[in-house]
């Protein structure tokens, strides 16, 4: 895969060896590493404990002051561990890497949600190994995923060159990712976005999220309104020790609308049931936190403005 990433720079071939060279190491050892960069980010930045905390106080206000600082620790080192993990999911096929150390629960739904023939909208929140879960699905069945492309160049093409794989197709954010995604619904297929994600302003709508205003994207609701395409939950639990993953499928929120449309233009339609789906959606979240709250990265901000 590396062979297809034009680099530019000394410094990039730099990058790109260490990058290589991480993906050789075992799991357990990335995530210790991992582990290390969480404590230290949180010891080191007072800005950023005080917004894990301002989050994790805001969503479960009957949390005491010990629970909140072991959930921000919690958090902060699950965050160091999804970036060193990055090497071994992207830097390595699938069945060398993730398919090699993750357990899947709940396939049933996905089975029962393509029966319906109508394609299939994965939501998978920032949350744990959220970047192995398109990954497994990815092996048995086509997926088109929804990424916002990087600013830096670099990362960019690495992104491109390294995410992208067998079955496993990237979609920008903009109109022609959005055309991608309905394309692929349409086809029967799967298309995977991070509902949490915070659009660009005039993309979304204000709906609470643990009861504060979040902005958060319409497109999960306006896909299945406009394709009947049943929603599923995905989330990807990292596993203590190095010892993988564990990819969780549960059935996700729906809306009945008899009347909605499965022209490309409904997308734009339909604006009293795109905002109560949008709303369950947010709740369906807030459910995937409660369970797995050291899980979640406090430190993302639903809450600013776009």
């Amino acid at each position: 895969m590396s062979s297809s990433l034009p680099l530019q720079s000394f410094s990039e071939r730099i990058l790109l060896l260490l990058f290589h060279a991480l993906a050789r190491l075992p799991l357990c050892i990335l995530h210790a590493m991992g582990t290390c960069m969480g404590w230290l980010v949180y010891c080191a930045s007072p800005s950023y404990r005080r917004k894990v905390r301002h989050h994790v106080r805001l969503a479960l206000p009957g949390a005491s002051p010990t629970s909140v600082r072991r959930l921000g620790v919690q958090s902060s080192v699950q965050a160091g561990r999804a970036l060193f993990e990055l090497p071994f999911l992207w830097g390595r096929p699938t069945e060398q890497g993730a398919a090699t150390c993750t357990r899947v629960l709940g396939w049933q739904h996905i089975v029962d949600a393509k029966a319906q023939g109508k394609g299939l909208i994965f939501l998978t929140p920032h949350m744990g190994a959220f970047e192995c879960t398109a990954q497994i699905f990815a092996q048995k069945h086509p997926i088109t995923v929804l990424y916002r492309p990087n600013r830096k160049p670099f990362a960019e093409r690495l992104i491109q060159a390294f995410r992208a794989r067998h079955q496993l197709t990237l979609a920008p954010t903009n109109r022609a990712g959005v055309k991608s995604l309905l394309r692929a619904l349409r086809a029967n297929q799967a298309v995977g976005l991070l509902p949490d994600q915070i659009p660009s302003a005039g993309e979304g709508i204000w709906a609470n999220f643990f009861n504060a205003p979040a902005y958060t994207m319409v497109l999960p609701a306006r896909l299945h309104l406009a394709t009947h395409a049943p929603i599923v939950l995905a989330v990807g639990l990292r596993l203590p020790m190095g010892k993988g993953f564990e990819v969780h499928f549960f059935p996700g929120p729906s809306i009945a609308n008899d009347a909605v449309s499965t022209q490309a233009n409904s997308l734009t339609e339909h604006d009293d049931a795109v905002l109560q789906l949008t709303q369950r959606i947010n709740h369906a979240l807030e459910e995937l936190v409660k369970q797995y709250p050291e899980q979640y990265y406090w430190a993302y901000d639903r809450y600013r403005k776009p």
